[in-house]
């Protein structure tokens, strides 16, 4: 099972922009709990960031045939990209949106989300934990067929 984690712009900031809302654990450290989570539980994971449309564009589009699920935090894109929703909507495949802070407690524009519809499932507020119940939710949905 291949699950590529996609994370938008901003997020190679994690530790340093704004812990008081996304903590003071950096990048690399979620890099590195992701990869041991999957490495617990057989699942093979790539993670990927970007601070460019046109890139998580291109690693969505590269899924096609080749990973079996995506988990994604599109950062600012979740409220503006048309793009992004479209190529999940293109590939198809099981996805989880996923934002460290509680974006339904934040300002307006946050409370929109394109890729949402998209998106078997969203979470949002788990903090770093919530990538990691993405990829056993979709785990457990991929076994159940």
């Amino acid at each position: 099972m291949k699950i590529r984690v996609i994370n938008g712009p901003n997020l190679n900031m994690l530790g340093i922009r704004e812990p008081q809302i996304y903590g003071s654990t950096r990048y690399s450290d979620l890099v590195d709990m992701i990869e041991e989570h999957a490495k617990k539980t057989g699942i093979e994971v790539e993670v990927l960031q970007s601070n460019h449309e046109g890139d998580l564009v291109d690693m969505i589009q590269e899924c096609y045939g080749k990973i079996d699920a995506i988990v994604i935090n599109p950062g600012a894109y979740t409220h503006t990209s048309v793009a992004i929703l479209d190529a999940a909507k293109a590939v198809a495949l099981p996805m989880i949106e996923v934002h460290i802070s509680d974006v339904s407690s934040r300002e307006e524009f946050r409370q929109v989300s394109y890729i949402r519809a998209a998106c078997m499932e969203t979470i949002s507020g788990h903090g770093l934990n919530g990538y990691l119940e993405a990829i056993d939710h979709l785990a457990a949905a991929l076994k159940e067929g």
